[in-house]
């Protein structure tokens, strides 16, 4: 075509495009480079017709990739050449809702600086507004009902907007241009405040955030309706406060997040790296694991007997102006604690009146607004570790942004495991994990399961023909799987799922060493696994090491009271546990006696393999703790204690440990059984060096450096018997800095490549992930 003639292409552009902004920057775009044409929203993704000279549209389609607004993430472009129409104008059309729905939905994003802005400023209009946003921030996931995004299919449908708003909207200059939350104080939401008992009268923001102030201040507890759902709050430098929200919410040592109005008090409260800030900063805003400072203010009920401290910045306007006047009216930085609106182990609450019947006796005072959270997300958690960012728990900011998995188009649910659950679907490729849901042990949790996956298969309209989920019979999502009729069940052990998961994200294919260490697990030997070294693909995995079993006296118990694991691992490594050790304070004699004829006679006894249970077991023998309140509390303080020792310039050799047993395959066949990683020599070692009087630092950092060697010493193994050099490091003990960053560093110098968890946790928040990859996998090799 010679040069200066007229050329139209229709372009099908799909990621995460849409509620980002992406129209109107690609209405300006075209505009730019002198294009006619239109671009549209659809239930399959963001349409583009664009017609002038062939160079002016490729210049237009590689801005597109180069150029696009911040929140948009392109997956791919399919283009196709149609007839010229002549048009000469570029226009924003009526979205189309037609067709097989699937659009991927952005995340909720923190308030961008310039509607924050936009809100201190007392000339604007929407001066001390909470609810300010714009095409670059605001709410997503939690107000969406249904693809196409636009605002009648959103919770904002019941605020019609001002002349104003409707002007700002239809402006292609503005930066609200097609922002379908766009509100103002005279037309959007508003605060509302509930302290009961007091006569309810018609009040500002500014008054409202007022008397909120006075209430921190004198102690009280308020339930603050957020963008996710409800938060509680109370000032975190009050001791008697915070024991009293403790107290309300039976959660008696489990660590408050806290929130701060600043990075740089931030930095006060906390150590903060430069890494650190960055994650504080970002626009997903999620919860940071920091390093308290001595001489905090905060009071010591907030992370009792933890070193760290979970920190956050306000993620709304209305986070925003709380602080602003709580600065305003203290005459000093704040720190509040600010945790989930809900009763411990229960979803977070989203409704107003279901706030002031649940909540009532948690919350003194109440702040509600009446824009309705359509899905309630809680807050993300994050620790920056070897060099990136961890998630602990994946929620705003983050969910349901996809993990695009190109292992055929099947439509697959995966229900995810009992503990931080999740669940995942997938469709055209992708895979779409749902924010975190909690530990399945009640009925409301359950229901939240079920409320998800009701609304996430509306909302990306995807229609499951195979559930895929964990071997354990009494995990209650293995039971809700096998109750779904007319499916394909597709059974996925634990710790499988878990190297998948790591495999999903890096977009691996091939076998891997897989090191999927965590609490328990079951095995396909019905035991509980939980310390694996696997040689995994997708399609299936041979265990080529684990730790050497020991016993688990009293299921569930041996999970409460670590102390358990230590006899158990006391009696393995001795045979006969010395008496005057500081062993014998574990528990009353009694107790002693009945766990001790418990796992000599093997009554009410299992084996496993678990890593978890290891890292109580120590933590108990040394006596950093002998009972737990929470998931992970033993493991906690030992690598706390470690940490102390190892801040310091000396390194610490580790323990002995030995490999036991033969897991070289013969010529074309299968792995003759697991290498049994043995650790008695660790734990005799460690009781000579309690006899010598080693102090808890000592001992714990040197545990530590055991285990990072004995991961090390098997995956060279591995690499020797099997060539594999890829190294998929998964489990919620991976969760522990010192063990993960020790694996990374001593693995990589040593050549072997190391993948660990960016965009779902490594805990068993993946564990949905990974059941949908091998789901995938297996059905694209066997469709029947």
């Amino acid at each position: 075509m010679s040069a200066g003639a007229t050329v139209r292409w229709r372009l099908r552009v799909r990621g995460i495009v849409q509620g980002v902004g992406f129209r109107p920057w690609i209405y300006n775009l075209a505009r730019r480079h002198e294009l006619a044409g239109f671009v549209l929203n659809s239930a399959r993704g963001v349409f583009i017709e664009v017609e002038g000279e062939p160079s002016a549209i490729d210049a237009f389609v590689a801005a597109m990739r180069s150029e696009a607004p911040p929140l948009v993430r392109i997956a791919d472009i399919q283009r196709s050449e149609i007839q010229p129409t002549g048009e000469i104008e570029f226009a924003i059309r009526a979205s189309d809702a037609a067709g097989s729905a699937f659009a991927l939905v952005p995340p909720d994003i923190c308030a961008c600086e310039a509607c924050l802005e936009e809100t201190r400023d007392p000339g604007n209009r929407r001066f001390d507004y909470p609810f300010a946003n714009c095409t670059n921030c605001g709410p997503r996931y939690s107000i969406i009902v249904d693809v196409p995004y636009d605002r009648p299919l959103t919770t904002m449908a019941e605020f019609a907007m001002c002349e104003d708003c409707r002007r700002e909207y239809q402006d292609p200059a503005n930066r609200r241009f097609h922002a379908q939350p766009n509100a103002c104080p005279v037309c959007g939401p508003q605060l509302i405040l509930n302290v009961p008992g007091e006569a309810r009268t018609p009040l500002s923001t500014r008054e409202i955030l007022m008397r909120v102030a006075d209430l921190l201040r004198d102690g009280k507890i308020v339930a603050w309706k957020g963008l996710g759902g409800y938060q509680l709050a109370c000032d975190a430098t009050q001791s008697a406060a915070v024991e009293e929200l403790r107290r309300r919410k039976r959660r008696s040592e489990k660590p408050f997040a806290i929130m701060v109005g600043t990075a740089d008090f931030a930095a006060s409260v906390a150590f903060v790296s430069p890494p650190e800030r960055e994650v504080l900063l970002s626009r997903e805003r999620p919860i940071v694991l920091l390093p308290r400072r001595s001489g905090s203010p905060l009071a010591d009920a907030v992370s009792p007997g933890n070193p760290a401290t979970g920190v956050m910045l306000p993620c709304t306007p209305m986070h925003d102006l709380l602080f602003r006047v709580l600065r305003e009216r203290w005459g000093r930085e704040a720190a509040l604690v600010m945790t989930s609106g809900n009763v411990s182990e229960e979803p977070i609450v989203t409704g107003n009146a279901d706030a002031e019947e649940r909540l009532v006796d948690l919350a003194d005072a109440f702040v509600h607004h009446n824009r309705r959270i359509h899905t309630r997300v809680d807050d993300s958690v994050v620790r920056v570790v070897a060099g990136g960012s961890m998630l602990l728990r994946r929620a705003r900011g983050y969910a349901p942004q996809p993990v695009f998995l190109g292992r055929g188009e099947a439509e697959v649910l995966a229900v995810g495991a009992q503990q931080k659950n999740t669940l995942c679907l997938t469709r055209a490729g992708y895979a779409l994990p749902s924010q975190h849901l909690g530990d399945l042990e009640n009925f409301e949790t359950l229901r939240f399961f079920e409320e998800t996956l009701e609304r996430m298969s509306r909302l990306f309209h995807v229609h499951p023909t195979a559930v895929a989920h964990d071997l354990h019979p009494g995990y209650l999502s293995t039971q809700f799987a096998r109750k779904m009729e007319g499916l394909r069940r597709i059974p996925v052990q634990h710790h499988h799922a878990h190297i998948a998961g790591c495999m999903a994200e890096h977009g691996l294919v091939g076998r891997v060493i897989g090191v999927a260490w965590d609490g328990t697990g079951l095995g396909t030997d019905q035991t509980i696994w939980g310390g694996e070294f696997l040689a995994a693909d997708y399609l299936g995995f041979d265990r080529f090491a684990r730790l050497r079993p020991v016993l688990l006296p009293g299921g569930d118990s041996g999970v409460r009271e670590p102390w358990r694991v230590a006899r158990s691992y006391l009696l393995d490594a001795l045979s006969e546990i010395p008496p005057g050790g500081p062993w014998d304070q574990m528990a009353s004699p009694e107790r002693l006696r009945v766990i001790d004829t418990m796992l000599r006679r093997r009554v009410n006894t299992i084996p496993a393999s678990s890593a978890g249970r290891l890292f109580d077991a120590v933590a108990s023998l040394i006596g950093l703790r002998h009972t737990v309140s929470f998931e992970g509390q033993a493991a906690m303080m030992l690598e706390a204690a470690a940490q102390e020792l190892l801040d310091g310039p000396r390194p610490l050799s580790p323990y002995p440990f030995e490999m036991i047993g033969n897991s070289v395959p013969p010529v074309a066949g299968p792995l003759t059984g697991p290498l049994d990683l043995d650790f008695r020599p660790m734990i005799r070692e460690i009781l000579s060096d309690l006899a010598r009087g080693a102090p808890q630092a000592a001992i714990a950092a040197r545990f530590h450096a055991t285990l990072v060697a004995a991961i090390a010493a098997v995956c060279r193994r591995m690499r020797a018997d099997l060539g594999l050099d890829r190294v998929c490091l998964s489990g919620g003990c991976f969760q522990n800095a010192l063990l993960l960053q020790g694996c990374v560093e001593t693995l990589r110098g040593e050549g072997f490549q190391v993948f660990t968890h960016r965009e779902v946790p490594a805990n068993d928040g993946g564990i949905s992930l990974g059941q949908a990859a091998i789901a995938c996998e297996l059905l694209a090799a066997d469709p029947s």
